[in-house]
């Protein structure tokens, strides 16, 4: 992350993100796979780390090993791209509004108080003894006997797929494939992105 200043000299919280470039890598087609999509490929892989089939799946698009692949299947209209085509960050264009999906931080295993907001009891007096993050009652006696499933507690938190939407794009570097847009990603520094443009 970094800082820039708008035109009216705020300060904005800004993250840099390298988008591109992205390689054509399939074209799917409802006759053949049954739903319309086009997969992308960024970041550059050791052929040695790459089994056979994806290094066929590769070759055919005439690009070298990729780490990341995704799928779009929401096109802009008029906007089709062709098998083998690049992809870069001058797609993308300032001051528009864009989604941002990646997978949080990971941050083990967590109680109540940090995975789920709870505000834990609140008073240390009236001899509650270190009962300050605890969860509190799980639930009913005889019946049910039982926790009932989706009960908030305690447990692994962060990794999750997370949708940052409406996130403004702030500037271009379309000569480094930097897109600056504004507030924070889900993720910790190099992990990998989405980004999802709307016309």
């Amino acid at each position: 992350m970094t800082s820039m200043f708008d035109a009216s000299g705020k300060n904005i919280p800004c993250t840099v993100i390298e988008a591109g470039p992205c390689v054509v890598t399939q074209i799917k087609t409802k006759e053949q796979d049954g739903y319309e999509a086009i997969q992308l490929a960024f970041d550059d892989k050791r052929e040695k780390l790459v089994n056979k089939p994806m290094l066929g799946h590769f070759a055919k698009a005439k690009t070298t090993p990729k780490k990341m692949i995704a799928e779009f299947t929401r096109f802009e209209k008029g906007h089709q791209k062709d098998f083998g085509d690049i992809l870069k960050a001058d797609i993308f264009i300032e001051g528009e509004y864009i989604d941002v999906v990646g997978i949080s931080k990971g941050k083990g295993f967590q109680g109540v108080v940090k995975r789920h907001g709870f505000a834990g009891v609140g008073q240390a007096t009236h001899g509650q003894h270190n009962r300050l993050r605890a969860p509190g009652s799980l639930g009913a006696s005889s019946w049910p006997s039982r926790v009932f499933k989706g009960m908030r507690m305690a447990g692994r938190t962060g990794g999750n797929r997370v949708k940052m939407i409406n996130l403004q794009v702030m500037k271009l570097i379309p000569e480094k494939n930097i897109v600056v847009v504004k507030g924070s990603v889900p993720g910790p520094n190099g992990s990998y992105l989405i980004l999802e443009r709307w016309s």
